[in-house]
């Protein structure tokens, strides 16, 4: 997922509404948050990604993958966000998974490294 993809999209939803402000009550969130987001100096949440989808039915696989229908009123779009967040948290345990054992091997490098000098 290229975030600078998702964020031409959401300046797409935004001069839809007029305007980050438009867009900003739309969704009740600060309209300083969706400037952050797409000026970069924040991450594109999933907090947001849902937002959109749940409250203005714009469609997850559009706003994530640039693919299908830009707006969608079908039960299935609740279900595909469900699945995302699920695939995010699993992503996000990995990565922690990732970095204890980064940790652990540099732990077991160094003391193999210093078991080396001592032999």
């Amino acid at each position: 997922m290229s975030d600078e993809a998702i964020i031409k999209r959401l300046k797409v939803i935004v001069k839809e509404y007029g305007g980050q402000l438009g867009l900003a009550g739309a969704i009740g969130v600060d309209q300083g948050f969706i400037s952050k987001v797409i000026n970069q100096k924040q991450d594109i949440s999933y907090y947001l990604i849902r937002k959109l989808c749940f409250q203005l039915k714009y469609s997850p696989e559009w706003l994530i993958l640039g693919t299908g229908e830009k707006k969608i009123d079908k039960p299935e779009s609740a279900k595909l966000i469900t699945e995302i967040q699920m695939m995010r948290t699993e992503v996000d345990i990995l990565h922690a998974r990732m970095r204890a054992y980064e940790i652990e091997i540099k732990e077991l490098r160094n003391q193999l490294h210093l078991d080396k000098k001592a032999g």
